[in-house]
């Protein structure tokens, strides 16, 4: 059940919409939809580096767990073979000698433990002659399973510029089943999480058999109570890696390779990290043939910082334990041993090839990103910030992606900090206007008791039918503020809707862009400024489908809509709506009493009222016209 869990994934029990994952996410693969409760990792967008789970701080970001499956290969009967990543020396510095460490390993129940080093150097000398022989083309190294994954996605372009090379993970598996038998189980065990997925990606079958980070075998070690102390001394199984071991550094298959690495010979450029990846890729797609370089990427800084480890820090200092660990094996090595061992394997086909998988969606048109942009009030060069807080690299990048329908608005810091201003001042100039209106009403109290008793009981006979009608019944201003709905409204909106409506009844003064999604709200912000009516729409909104009817009240200040969910009971109904439209009919000349004696300062109620009806009229009348 877990092999079919993606690598990556959010526990949305443990998720508080930090929308931090999304920030960091260098492809932008998590979803945020207003439809959502949480943000969702798209599995065919991932590239499985694993900044999402090391930047949650409520661990909601989580990776496939091997642990279960690696015990049933320990406790199966079959041979099994530890295959370990070099990164050991930066990642288990608390175990005194790696000897400790490979005793560990055994103790645990792995037959045989072989360090990828000597994989690495095999890799390493494909990789100095496939750069010897090129003549006119430019490769990009294939040892990260991320940077992989990342141009089979992202730069389909470039597949063929991917070196067609296996990783060291697979020729390390290539040479323990050479040794073993093709029966031998095989376990990597390192700091990168998408490994769990690159051992599915060989033709030639499963090399490797399961994978396991650095977290995974530690949470192992706790679980058998196996410690140092408890264990005896054992050193690696032959064969032994030779400059190999600098492998977790970001241009340490580079010297394992013996090639030149100084600024002017050199015809190696490596990148490392986020950053410098994206840019690394982006110029070589746009420019290699000024820049006449080969790329060695590495996402993790290296296999340093990978988030299979227990800390994603401290790169110097991980470096120098990489250093020394890597010193103190080449000068243990028995070179001449070393050298027969590489002349035997020498004849593995360590080929492989790459498919593009282009995830990548075309931009929407630019009306719709103008759209958004103005709705964050991004329209002008100076209000565009690109502070990247968002997680996009421009509030244009973040448009677009708003646009897609894969973030929404209120990601935007700038745009969150604005509208609670907003608000804010909003509450204040209620106060002063109620203060006012206070003032005004105590000193005719006695001469407007009569009209205030008459305009009170108009209005409650009015919310009373509007809070009856079956349809939703909302206006808004030019700011898509709400100025006053009713309870089938508020009961199409959904939870959130009826969480606000419990403090403030109406929902008057909430954000409508809060309560639906971009292709919604924006039919109303089209009626405000175009002042022309929108009717009859039908659009699906979650699992409801909705009949949207929206009018201009007052000229780009004022709309109303009439809103019916057509899966409701009552809307099915022609008689209850037949019936709804007599009332109000019937009310008509009470509706134009309670605009007169509402006075003066109320023609804009009055114009509310009478586009209410209006909207009505016109429903019976196409009703009519169905009947006959």
């Amino acid at each position: 059940m877990n092999g079919n869990k993606p690598v990556v994934y959010i526990n949305e029990e443990k998720c508080r919409n930090a929308y931090t994952c999304v920030r960091v996410c260098p492809v932008n693969a998590i979803e945020v939809r207003p439809q959502k409760a949480h943000p969702v990792i798209l599995p065919d967008k991932c590239v499985g580096c694993g900044l999402c789970y090391t930047s949650c701080s409520a661990g909601a970001v989580e990776f496939r767990d091997s642990r279960s499956e690696v015990k049933a290969l320990l406790e199966s009967g079959r041979k099994t073979a530890a295959l370990v990543a070099p990164s050991i020396a930066s990642e288990f510095e608390d175990i005194t000698d790696y000897r400790k460490f490979v005793g560990m390993l055994r103790a645990l129940g792995f037959n045989y433990v072989h360090e990828d080093s000597f994989g690495v150097d095999l890799v390493a000398r494909e990789y100095a002659s496939l750069f010897e022989k090129a003549k006119g083309k430019y490769f990009i190294t294939a040892n990260c399973p991320v940077i992989v994954k990342m141009i089979e996605k992202y730069y389909p372009g470039l597949v063929n510029n991917l070196a067609p090379i296996v990783s060291p993970m697979a020729a390390t598996a290539m040479v323990a089943r050479d040794l073993y038998g093709p029966d031998v189980a095989t376990v990597f065990i390192g700091p990168c999480i998408d490994a769990k997925d690159e051992k599915n990606l060989y033709s030639s079958g499963s090399l490797v058999d399961s994978v396991l980070t650095f977290i995974e075998l530690r949470e192992l070690f706790e679980e058998a109570g196996i410690q140092e102390r408890t264990v005896s001394m054992s050193e690696f199984d032959q064969p032994h890696g030779n400059w190999g071991a600098l492998y977790p550094l970001p241009a340490g298959i580079i010297q394992a390779a013996g090639i030149k690495r100084d600024i002017v010979t050199s015809s190696i450029i490596t990148a490392s990290g986020k950053e410098e990846v994206l840019e690394g890729l982006h110029d070589f797609d746009l420019y290699v043939d000024y820049i006449l370089h080969h790329f060695n990427l590495f996402f993790c800084h290296g296999c340093l910082l990978g988030p299979g480890m227990i800390n994603h820090n401290e790169r110097y200092r991980r470096r120098a334990l990489v250093r020394k660990y890597a010193q103190k094996r080449v000068n243990l090595l028995d070179k001449k041993k070393w050298e027969d061992d590489m002349k035997r394997w020498s004849k593995l086909d360590l080929s492989r090839s790459f498919s593009p998988d282009d995830q990548r969606v075309p931009d929407p048109p630019e009306e719709a990103i103008n759209e958004v942009l103005h709705i964050l009030r991004k329209g002008e060069k100076e209000e565009n910030m690109n502070c990247t807080a968002c997680g996009y690299r421009s509030c244009r990048e973040f448009a677009i992606t708003v646009a897609k329908g894969l973030a929404i608005p209120e990601m935007c810091h700038t745009y969150n900090m604005r509208n609670k201003q907003e608000y804010i001042e909003t509450l204040r100039q209620t106060n002063r206007k109620l203060a006012e209106t206070k003032k005004a009403l105590k000193e005719s109290e006695e001469a407007a008791l009569k009209e205030k008793e008459a305009a009170q009981s108009a209005s409650d006979m009015l919310n009373s039918m509007l809070e009856k009608l079956p349809s939703g019944v909302v206006i808004v201003d030019s700011n898509l503020k709400i100025m006053h709905s009713n309870q089938s409204f508020i009961n199409i909106a959904g939870e959130d809707a009826l969480s606000i409506a419990e403090v403030v009844p109406g929902l008057a003064g909430a954000d409508l862009k809060s309560l639906f999604p971009f292709n919604i709200y924006n039919m109303f912000t089209f009626v405000i400024r175009e002042d022309q009516p929108v009717l009859g729409k039908d659009l699906r909104f979650g699992e409801r489908m909705l009949n949207i009817s929206i009018f201009p009240i007052k000229k780009n200040k004022i709309c109303g809509a009439v809103i019916r969910d057509i899966f409701s009971p009552e809307v099915h109904s022609e008689e209850v709506t037949a019936r709804i439209s007599e009332v109000i009919d019937k009310n008509l000349e009470m509706v134009q009493k309670i605009g007169f004696l509402l006075g003066e300062g109320a023609s804009e109620t009055e114009q509310m009222l009478n586009s209410i009806i209006e909207s009505y009229r016109k429903i019976k009348a196409l009703q009519e016209q169905k009947k006959q």
